[in-house]
């Protein structure tokens, strides 16, 4: 265990904001903060039971064991590459085995993984790695039909501080992952306390925001979770949505699972096809998905052939479940629904699962802790009453305390006490359940995807023959929200293919891509000459019912 009392060494990582001193020591004497770090809890469950199996996939089976050995031997030649203690890592994997043998190597080195999603592109990685001066880069060779090691040329050639590209796969002109085991070597042990990782942030305005994530919050927060998900040794949880992703990671996710040693099993794809061999051939207990992709399993789930019996818990976040689809998931799956609300930035609120039906088909979760503090105000951050609608805070032993080099955003993203703004409107039950309403921020959750609309907005008035831009939600019955471009045109408006195609240029990631394009002589604006959005929103929902009855 790497215990950190008061006064011991603390990582030399500017740019970020740690708890107070009295919340910390208040956090480590309620037992949240274990002074235990990932490498420690690797080592701990390999010990216990090195050979029982901890990651399936693509034809791999990784026992505990197998897991922390060649973690540490991926650390010591990451160690000889250059790759030093507090360095950053870019690492943007798919779900396979390495995703987790770098991140482990990673964790003993005491280096900064910087976890990006497979759908990132070039505008999203080049600002990841100049942003935390990442001096590697971990890529597959190709997956889902997209070459990474272009993609990886392209930052290269804009990321200064770059010096390695690393390849889950055929090395080519590039490092390969298997090149770089070696024999293990004496490492730094990180202080519990130390940033571990980054995260990335929804993001509701430009790209997203990297947040730190220590040992110490971290792994209380995957503890937590574990623990109210009744996870255990026989535990056997599929990762179908992206495994960098805050909900497969740790709500419980796949590193629950793993501190609860049990099994990992890794789909490469979340299509049912894909997802329903895995649950039969693995004996799958547990998984994880977004609305939408919980609608799609549903209706393929009454006509297939596999045994999906031996699922017991489906849980259902990334955007809120309606209630009709909620009710579907028993008679349809034999499992019990489990609706989890939560963020990167910290706060995670699940169902229990002996909730009654009520609780578990109409709210969004309470919150893991007992030190989780909520609050639910108007606009101008007064306390609503309870049942009424308001914007949440929050503040807790796993919720930051602000964004990596971002103070002017922190100075709006938290209050003064150190309250996160999550941008959610919510309702809370007398029960402590919260009720999710919607978004107060200007973004767009398509499916799970969050689309900051002022980043795309930027990118599109790039475009010559676009004067003014603005990016909004509007009503889809799958995905729930998708996005539709309002544009005023210099002159003649282009085709609107030709902008997606710019778009794609410039290396935005497909999922932010508009999926309509509107063009106006000029944009509504409010009394105060704010483009009005909401306007906006209105209009094309009404465009929409009005094509739908017709």
């Amino acid at each position: 265990m790497s215990a950190e009392p008061a006064g011991e060494r603390r990582q030399a990582l500017g740019g970020w904001t740690p708890w107070p001193p009295e919340l910390a020591d208040l956090y480590r004497r309620a037992g949240y903060w274990r002074g235990e770090t990932f490498g420690d809890l690797l080592r701990e469950r390999a010990a216990r039971h090195p050979d029982r199996i901890a990651l399936v996939g693509d034809d791999r089976r990784l026992s505990y064991g197998e897991l922390d050995q060649r973690a540490d031997r991926l650390a010591a030649g990451l160690l000889r590459l250059g790759i030093q203690p507090g360095d950053r890592v870019v690492v943007q994997l798919p779900n396979l085995a390495a995703f987790f043998e770098v991140c482990f190597a990673l964790f003993r080195l005491g280096a900064l993984p910087v976890l990006a999603l497979p759908a990132h592109r070039r505008a999203e990685i080049t600002y990841f790695c100049e942003h935390t001066e990442a001096v590697a880069y971990v890529i597959p060779d190709r997956d889902g039909g997209f070459d990474y090691r272009e993609l990886a040329r392209q930052v290269r050639r804009e990321a200064r501080t770059l010096k390695h590209v690393l390849v889950a796969g055929e090395p080519g002109e590039y490092t390969a992952l298997s090149s770089l085991l070696e024999g293990p070597v004496e490492l730094p042990e990180p202080a519990a306390g130390d940033v571990a990782f980054f995260q990335l942030s929804g993001g509701s305005t430009g790209v997203p925001k990297l947040i730190p994530r220590t040992h110490d919050d971290y792994l209380y927060s995957v503890r937590a979770s574990a623990e109210i998900c009744a996870l255990d040794a026989g535990s056997v949880y599929l990762a179908v949505l992206p495994v960098a992703h805050n909900f497969t990671l740790s709500s419980p996710g796949s590193l629950g699972t793993l501190y609860a040693g049990g099994r990992v099993v890794l789909s490469r794809r979340p299509s049912p096809d894909e997802a329903f061999r895995w649950i039969e051939r693995e004996q799958v207990t547990m998984t994880a998905l977004v609305p939408p992709l919980a609608s799609v399993w549903l209706e393929a789930a009454r006509t297939t052939r596999h045994d999906l019996s031996s699922l017991r818990v489906l849980q259902v976040g990334g955007a809120k479940l309606s209630s009709e689809v909620a009710r579907r998931v028993r008679p349809t799956l034999g499992c019990t629904l489990q609706q989890v609300f939560g963020m990167a930035e910290g706060l995670v609120n699940y169902t229990r699962l002996d909730d009654p039906d009520a609780v578990t088909l109409e709210t969004q979760g309470r919150p893991i802790s007992p030190h989780d503090e909520i609050r639910v105000v108007d606009d101008e951050d007064r306390d609503v009453e309870g049942g009424q609608v308001g914007h949440l805070l929050t503040r807790g032993p796993y919720t930051i305390r602000g964004y990596y080099k971002a103070d002017a955003h922190n100075a709006k993203a938290f209050t003064r006490d150190g309250f996160y703004r999550t941008g959610d409107l919510v309702r809370r039950t007398p029960s402590g359940h919260l009720i999710v309403e919607g978004r107060a921020k200007d973004q767009i959750n398509r499916g799970g995807e969050k689309i900051a609309a002022e980043e795309v907005e930027n990118h599109v008035l790039a475009h010559p023959a676009v004067r003014d831009a603005a990016l909004v939600a509007m009503p889809d019955v799958h995905l729930g929200e998708r996005s539709c471009a309002f544009l005023v045109p210099r002159g003649q408006p282009p085709p609107g293919r030709e902008i997606n195609a710019f778009l794609r240029e410039r290396g935005v990631a497909p999922y932010k891509v508009p999926d309509r394009i509107e063009w106006l002589e000029t944009l509504p604006t409010t009394s105060v000459g704010k483009v009005d959005k909401k306007a906006l929103r209105q209009w094309i929902a009404d465009r929409l019912a009005q094509g739908a009855r017709g």
